[in-house]
């Protein structure tokens, strides 16, 4: 520690794989309201259509954070994105992203889709800042447990 502080060592971003499935569904668990679970992100990641990386602590090996997007034609969805909410604001996200971004365009994605809850100020920042663009919005698309359903950005960034 330097004054008091933990350094923070920029995560290794490596392909994601089933091993990690149960580490992905707690992330996932710390992230959203109606977590996937380990199961499904087994299945998911084991998906040949689906491109999934994973930020790694460079020391233990530890999550960090991963991201999921499936690939149709030339054209890739990111399903989902989680960050450790100890580590949030650090670029694992951007990192995670910034490679998602890579492999969907070497997979002969020509763009790539995404939802974000309206209310995600640091989410909304981070994809505007890689390019996104806002497409449209979907109503009542994020459930909430005791609160009104949340109103979903689509946002779009072309794929070189």
């Amino acid at each position: 520690m330097l004054f008091g502080r933990a350094r923070f060592s920029s995560p290794v971003i490596r392909p994601l794989r089933a091993d990690k499935a149960q580490d992905c569904a707690g992330l996932h668990g710390s992230s959203f309201a109606h977590a996937w679970s380990a199961e499904e992100m087994a299945a998911l990641i084991a998906s040949p259509s689906t491109l999934a990386a994973a930020a790694l602590d460079p020391a233990t090996g530890r999550l960090r954070g991963f991201v999921l997007a499936r690939v149709a034609a030339d054209e890739a969805e990111i399903l989902t994105i989680a960050v450790d909410p100890n580590l949030r604001g650090k670029g694992v996200g951007g990192a995670l992203l910034a490679e998602n971004l890579r492999q969907a365009a070497r997979a002969g994605a020509r763009s790539m889709f995404l939802e974000v809850d309206k209310e995600n100020a640091s989410a909304l920042a981070l994809y505007r800042r890689l390019g996104f663009v806002k497409v449209s919005e979907r109503t009542g698309y994020y459930r909430r447990d005791f609160e009104q359903p949340a109103v979903a950005i689509v946002m779009r960034k072309a794929l070189p």
